[in-house]
């Protein structure tokens, strides 16, 4: 099955991005109503972005432009993480899965980094 998946799908922080988002998905579904169209789209909607810019940016022939998308992966990343941050003052997160929730930022955040600095390397 490996030899019907592109390139991305092989990526380890593809796929952890693609776990965060299920996470996010699983626990802004218990975040209230009035937020569903603010909060909760808005942490879906950077969350999504992660996982789709890493994907576009593997495809990309030049090491420069395969970095550009990881740096908009990165941004994503970090309004996430800005969001549950938010998310748990206004106590809709509970200080539990924003923990969770914040070590998988951290986690995708040193591979992002690393696969960036391996491109860079490569110019």
């Amino acid at each position: 099955m490996d030899d019907l998946k592109f390139s991305f799908e092989k990526l380890i922080v593809w796929q952890k991005s693609r776990a965060f988002y299920k996470k996010l998905y699983e626990v802004t579904k218990l975040f209230p109503a009035e937020e569903k169209f603010g909060l909760v789209d808005q942490i879906r909607r950077a969350a999504i972005s992660i996982a789709s810019n890493i994907a576009e940016g593997s495809c990309r022939f030049s090491y420069k432009e395969r970095e550009r998308f990881l740096e908009i992966a990165y941004g994503s990343l970090m309004e996430v993480c800005c969001q549950i941050q938010l998310a748990n003052d206004i106590q809709v997160l509970s200080d539990e899965n924003f923990c969770l929730l914040k070590e998988d930022v951290r986690e995708i955040s040193l591979m992002l980094t690393a696969l960036k600095n391996n491109f860079a390397s490569r110019k």
